[in-house]
């Protein structure tokens, strides 16, 4: 990995590239799905067949693109039994942490008998995206599902791109089954998001889609932001290891290759006031990679996005943290909590040698949904509360509103909105009965 003095004078070309990296869609892709989309909303099912048999190579048979229950149950039961026991711990971990996000309807008393609050209501319908290409993120889906179940979210729309036999990857179907979701579709890309974005004969509407994908899926889950609700849009993953000489340099690579593993695009980077560590750590990724399945796609995500800046400070080094604003923060330091309060943008931050990144995405229960491309500056983790909305109660007094009419009405004309302030004084005009 390239080592650079930070900061520099000019910065570094490196270093500039990581700053600017904003990771987006082509103007053609952009335009590509255009017309997928059209094409979905205007022919509905037909035009999902024929898109996933031109991108995918895949016909969808007589039965359609929606697995049977059956099919999703026999996948369940056909998983290796300690992969389902370990499944089965994550999902209870992950069930655990997000109960506490739990949000209430709640209403305060204003004087005069008004009452005011707010309702808390789940969407009545959401559809994941779950990539199953290179990877079968199986993970994503129950980081998406699971906040949506705690928070109310009574029906759940899977899709998934198709295996050549047609059906979703089998550990993604038996994911789904665990978590008692039933409605799984074998269709990915930008028309699986216009099928639940427009509708089809086969999948009805959803109110939001979440959960990662292509640059296509990305694509058309920004251009159908408004018909349905979109949190965020996902792109290439960051991490961010700040690290003291005390580091462990082996740790630090592997965290570092745990991500560049997702590959083109991804951001992997040191940074360190030791110059002894960042030799070490070099040369620990150098060896390392050669021997990982997938070395030519951390290749090119270290070749790209991959560096160790070394720094005066750490302090300095957690101003350059927070100027990337990463997906993953990693502080290998003597006394990480000490630092923690400085960390003021990124997704998810892992305190001490022990919080490897790959704990979060798996196993500690935390979601590993998080805001990428720099977006941790503005957004936060995926939680319960993207999976509900809030609605203002305002339940008025006729005591209440003869005091503060002439208030309402002042404050309406200001505007220039007569009819606001007439709406209110004809209810005084008329006394409230």
């Amino acid at each position: 990995m390239e080592i650079i003095a930070y900061p520099s004078e000019p910065l570094a070309d490196k270093i500039e590239s990581i700053l600017r990296r904003r990771i987006g869609v082509t103007d053609e892709v952009e335009e590509a799905v255009r017309q997928v989309l059209h094409q979905v909303r205007t022919r509905g099912d037909q035009a999902v067949v024929e898109y996933t048999e031109r991108f995918d190579g895949v016909s969808v048979g007589e039965g359609g693109y929606r697995m049977s229950s059956a099919v999703l149950q026999k996948e369940l039961d056909g998983l290796d039994a300690s992969l389902k026991s370990d499944m089965e711990a994550a999902v209870a971990n992950i069930r655990s942490f997000h109960e506490h996000q739990r949000d209430k309807s709640w209403f305060v008393e204003d004087g005069d008998g008004v009452l005011l609050g707010k309702k808390v209501t789940p969407i009545d319908r959401l559809g994941i995206c779950v990539p199953a290409g290179e990877v079968p993120l199986f993970s994503s889906l129950l980081m998406c599902a699971l906040p949506a179940q705690i928070a109310g979210v009574k029906e759940i729309c899977v899709v998934s791109p198709p295996q050549q036999d047609g059906q979703v990857h089998p550990v993604i179907a038996a994911a789904a089954r665990l978590i008692g979701i039933d409605e799984v579709h074998a269709v990915g890309g930008a028309q699986a998001v216009g099928a639940m974005a427009h509708g089809t004969e086969t999948v009805a509407i959803v109110d939001k889609i979440v959960g990662p994908g292509s640059p296509y899926t990305v694509a058309a889950q920004k251009q159908v932001f408004g018909l349905v609700g979109i949190p965020m849009l996902p792109g290439p993953s960051e991490i961010v290891v700040l690290a003291d000489e005390c580091a462990n340099p082996a740790y630090i690579a592997a965290d570092l290759l745990s991500q560049a593993e997702h590959g083109w695009g991804v951001a992997s980077v040191c940074i360190t006031d030791s110059r002894a560590l960042a030799d070490a750590v070099s040369a620990e990724v150098e060896r390392r990679a050669k021997t990982l399945p997938r070395a030519d796609a951390v290749r090119a995500a270290l070749e790209e996005y991959g560096a160790i800046a070394v720094v005066d400070t750490l302090d300095l080094g957690l101003e350059l943290l927070n100027r990337i604003a990463p997906e993953h923060a990693e502080l290998l330091v003597a006394e990480p909590w000490q630092w923690l309060d400085q960390v003021r943008h990124c997704g998810a931050v892992f305190l001490g040698e022990a919080a490897s990144e790959p704990v979060g995405d798996y196993f500690a229960g935390t979601n590993h949904v998080l805001p990428t491309n720099g977006a941790a500056r503005y957004a936060s983790s995926l939680g319960v509360g993207d999976f509900v909305k809030t609605t203002s109660v305002i339940a008025y007094t006729k005591t209440r509103l003869r005091n503060t009419q002439a208030t309402v009405a002042r404050l309406a004309r200001a505007e220039s909105l007569e009819a606001h302030a007439r709406a209110v004084e004809v209810r005084c005009e008329e006394e409230l009965s």
